[in-house]
C-alpha cells in the first residue's frame, strides 16, 4: 500500500480571508486534519481560524505542544505527534496539518516533518506557503519591509537580545518576531539605540484583537503580556560600525 500524502498548510496571519485558494481548498477537502496546540487548556487558534472550510466529516486531531524549552520533552512530544500523523500516511490516508503564517519560517510544521520523514524516509509532503504576520503587519501600517539594497533581518526575539542588537546595527529594516515577554526589553533597547520613533507594532495582526501602535512609547506602561503574538519593525537606518 502506497502512503498517503502530507499537506503543511499555512493559513496566514489569522483573517480567513487570506488563506490562499489553494489551502482554503485542501482545508475543505481533508479528511484528516491535524492542528497544533500552545497548552491543553486553550483551543487551537489555527483550527478557529480555518474552521469555516473544515467539512463536517473531518476527523480533527489536536497535538499539544508544550511551552517548554526542555529539548528532550520537546523531542519525545515531536515523536509522538509524527506517531499519530504516521499512522494516517501508512494507512494510505492524506493528512493535513495546519500552521499560522508561513510553515517554513518559526513554525511547528518544521520539527514535525523532521520527525516524519525519520519515520517514513520516502514521505510524501506537500508544502502550501501562507502570508506571514511580518508582512501582515507591513500592510496594516504601510511599512515598506524591503527597499533598494537595504537588508532585511528576521530576528526571534524571545531568547537572545544580543541578536537583536547585532541585526539592528546591520542596518536596513529588522523584523522582530517571537516577542513575548521580552517586550519591555525590547523597548529599552530600542529607545536606547534611538530607534523607537522609527518602529511599529503590531499584535493579533488581522485576528480579533488586533492592536496597532505607532508610537511604542505608549507600550511602556504596559506588562510583557502585551508582547505575546506581536512584530515589530524597525528601520534600523544604515549599517552601524
Amino acid at each position: 500500500m502506497n502512503t498517503g500524502t502530507l499537506y503543511g498548510i499555512g493559513i496566514g496571519p489569522g483573517d480567513p480571508e487570506l488563506i490562499t485558494l489553494k489551502g482554503a481548498r485542501l482545508i475543505s477537502a481533508c479528511r484528516n486534519l491535524f492542528v497544533p496546540k500552545a497548552r491543553t487548556a486553550s483551543e487551537s487558534v489555527a483550527l478557529a481560524i480555518a474552521r469555516p472550510l473544515v467539512g463536517p466529516e473531518t476527523r480533527i486531531e489536536e497535538i499539544v505542544f508544550p511551552m517548554t524549552t526542555d529539548q528532550e520533552e520537546l523531542a519525545e512530544r515531536w515523536d509522538e505527534a509524527a506517531a499519530r500523523v504516521a499512522n494516517v500516511l501508512m494507512a494510505g490516508e492524506e493528512a493535513c496539518f495546519l500552521t499560522l503564517g508561513d510553515p517554513l519560517l518559526y513554525s511547528t510544521y518544521i520539527y514535525l516533518l523532521r520527525a516524519l520523514r525519520r519515520i517514513i524516509p520516502d514521505l510524501n509532503a506537500v508544502t502550501v506557503p501562507g502570508i506571514t504576520a511580518f508582512s501582515a503587519a507591513a500592510a496594516l501600517t504601510g511599512f515598506p519591509i524591503g527597499e533598494g539594497r537595504e537588508p532585511v533581518t528576521i530576528v526571534p526575539a524571545a531568547d537572545d537580545l544580543g541578536s537583536v542588537q547585532r541585526a539592528l546595527a546591520q542596518g536596513g529594516t529588522v523584523v522582530l518576531m517571537k516577542i513575548g515577554k521580552r517586550l519591555p526589553e525590547l523597548l529599552d533597547l530600542l529607545d536606547g539605540e534611538g530607534l523607537l520613533e522609527s518602529s511599529v507594532f503590531v499584535s493579533h495582526a488581522t485576528m480579533a484583537g488586533q492592536r496597532i501602535e505607532t508610537d511604542l512609547r505608549r507600550l511602556k506602561t504596559e506588562g510583557p503580556e502585551a508582547g505575546y503574538l506581536s512584530i515589530i519593525l524597525v528601520h534600523a537606518g544604515k549599517q552601524r560600525e
